[in-house]
């Protein structure tokens, strides 16, 4: 007897990650609430107190990514509902840029108020900074803030189709783009600038 191919939707294959990624927490959880448990104990001794606190990072960015699946997951699928608040955009690049480094993302430029959601749009930000470094081979980029407009350069050329969303090698640039676009706002390259403007 034959079997027919089930043919899933983009929906179905949206929920089925969507439901991964939160499956996927509970597990997550035990590994780092342990690893917490006993790097606080203090006394593993070396290297395994540092082998501990690799395993605890690692657990966190494990997390982050679980969270950008999920994120993205719930936008394909028109489930996304942000908590949107009043944000100024100088102090959400200020936040952005400290994830990665002040060395690394100088901020300037003069805010004003954008309606988004904070958490997700700071770590957008931060993804898009990071992307440009990180397949630009670069070892700084500036983000400059004019009002609702937030400007990321240098993009490379290489970076650009990645930075975009469009070259899917990098998933934090990927589920950014789609998040500032779910927002109501845009991403765009003008030049060597990747232009993010945030909805007001």
């Amino acid at each position: 007897m034959s079997r027919s191919p089930v043919a899933a939707n983009d929906s179905t294959f949206a929920r089925l990650v969507s439901l991964a990624a939160h499956d996927l927490r509970t597990p997550l959880a035990t590994i780092h609430g342990f690893a917490q448990t006993l790097i606080r104990t203090g006394d593993l001794g070396e290297p395994k107190q540092r082998y501990m606190e690799m395993i605890d990072i690692a657990s966190r960015q494990l997390a982050e990514l679980l969270d950008e699946l999920g994120t993205a997951a719930r936008i394909e699928d028109g489930r996304y509902e942000p908590s949107m608040q009043a944000v100024n955009t100088l102090e959400l690049a200020r936040a952005a840029a400290a994830n990665l480094g002040e060395d690394r993302v100088k901020v300037s430029g003069e805010g004003g108020e954008v309606h988004v959601d904070p958490e997700g749009t700071e770590r957008g930000v931060s993804a898009l900074a990071q992307a440009a470094l990180r397949h630009g081979g670069l070892d700084e980029v500036t983000l400059h803030v004019d009002g609702s407009t937030l400007a990321v350069s240098p993009v490379t050329a290489s970076s650009a189709p990645v930075v975009l969303g469009e070259e899917l090698r990098d998933l934090g640039a990927a589920v950014a783009v789609r998040v500032v676009r779910a927002l109501g706002g845009s991403v765009a390259l003008d030049g060597d600038t990747l232009t993010i403007t945030l909805p007001e």
